[in-house]
């Protein structure tokens, strides 16, 4: 017979040298299939690896598809930290980007200094009320918020098509369903001249500090890990459990509708329904590799953007589907909460006369 035990506290060097453990065995996993595919695995992987890192134009798009993973990553992380399994952030990434361009294509007009933050605003907004729906709904009727925030991606993904449609179709764009284009002042500016990189990282890196900052410093910070630890315990203690729930809920949907904003303002300029490739979804696995610590989140944002980068350069050159890019990623998942398991617990056999400890 098996038995659980949990462990003491863990190391936080084992934590992150356990999930670096994790990720080079997700790639050991992934070289399988593509020794079926007749592949030599170190030519694949110098491929990818030049494709995300081999000149300057290959690593600021590795950084920009790390852009929107750090918001979404960011916004999964805080929530699960409160114990609220938000799975909704590619809804709330298009619901930002929608408000951001119907303020940013002509709501009012100003200068850049006004516009900007108006967009980034009215983005992070719009975002944090889609999550406060899932939130009210989990703390007032007990509504598993799982369901809520997946069904809400699917809701929602059809109503940013249907005003794409119709009231906010570009009259311009020969009948695509695309929005308008943002405004120049609308615009986030770009970091670096003949690139796509924008201001949208650096937003997402500070919010990356202000979060460890708040989870780490702040009132607010100790309640969320209080009610993400035990909430009835946190109850007990005097905590506002179901006010601590809104304010997740809301910083959790503001950020991942702020890499929304990202994408539209930053990025493309305009909305279209294929926006996010998922990344609404990768920021869950982003979060889980980072151990939902915000600062890990940037990191493990890099790896997965540059999984996704480099997987597209080695298609090219090799005929081989970027969908490995897709197997690394779920690899690596499997991989984390397999030795997340083992990092928790103890596993010991019981019930026979020889039973050893199966992990020390």
């Amino acid at each position: 017979m098996i038995r659980f035990e949990p462990r003491g506290p863990v190391a936080v060097s084992k934590v992150i040298s356990v999930t670096v453990a994790a990720a080079v065995a997700a790639l050991v996993l992934a070289a399988v299939p593509m020794l079926f595919a007749g592949l030599s695995v170190f030519e694949a992987y110098g491929l990818m690896i030049k494709g995300a890192f081999g000149s300057a134009f290959a690593f600021t798009e590795m950084l920009t598809r790390a852009t929107p993973l750090i918001l979404t990553g960011l916004a999964a992380a805080v929530a699960f930290r409160a114990k609220l399994w938000n799975i909704g952030a590619e809804g709330q990434l298009y619901a930002g980007a929608l408000a951001a361009v119907a303020v940013g294509t002509g709501l009012f007009s100003g200068p850049s200094y006004v516009l900007i933050p108006a967009v980034i605003f009215a983005g992070a907004l719009m975002g944090g009320l889609v999550m406060l729906g899932p939130t009210l709904l989990k703390t007032r009727l007990g509504v598993d918020e799982v369901v809520t925030t997946l069904l809400l991606n699917f809701v929602i993904l059809l109503f940013v098509q249907m005003m794409l449609e119709g009231p906010m179709q570009d009259p311009m764009g020969m009948g695509w369903p695309q929005s308008e284009p943002i405004l120049d002042e609308a615009a986030l500016p770009k970091l670096m001249d003949r690139m796509r990189i924008h201001w949208g990282l650096i937003i997402a890196l500070i919010s990356a500090l202000g979060v460890y900052f708040l989870l780490k410093r702040t009132v607010w910070g100790f309640e969320i890990r209080a009610v993400g630890e035990n909430a009835s315990a946190a109850r007990h203690a005097g905590i506002p459990v179901t006010a601590t729930f809104i304010r997740v809920g809301l910083l959790s949907g503001a950020l991942a509708g702020l890499a929304g904003v990202g994408e539209v303002a930053g990025l493309k300029g305009y909305l279209t329904a294929d926006l996010s490739p998922g990344f609404g979804y990768s920021g869950i696995v982003v979060a889980m590799l980072a151990g939902l610590s915000p600062i890990g989140v940037v990191f493990a944002a890099l790896f997965i953007a540059s999984i996704f980068v480099g997987a597209d350069s080695m298609s090219r050159a090799t005929g081989v589907s970027n969908y490995l890019a897709d197997l690394i990623v779920a690899m690596a998942l499997l991989c984390v909460l397999v030795s997340g398991l083992f990092l928790r617990f103890k596993i010991r056999l019981v019930g026979a006369p020889y039973a050893k400890e199966a992990s020390k």
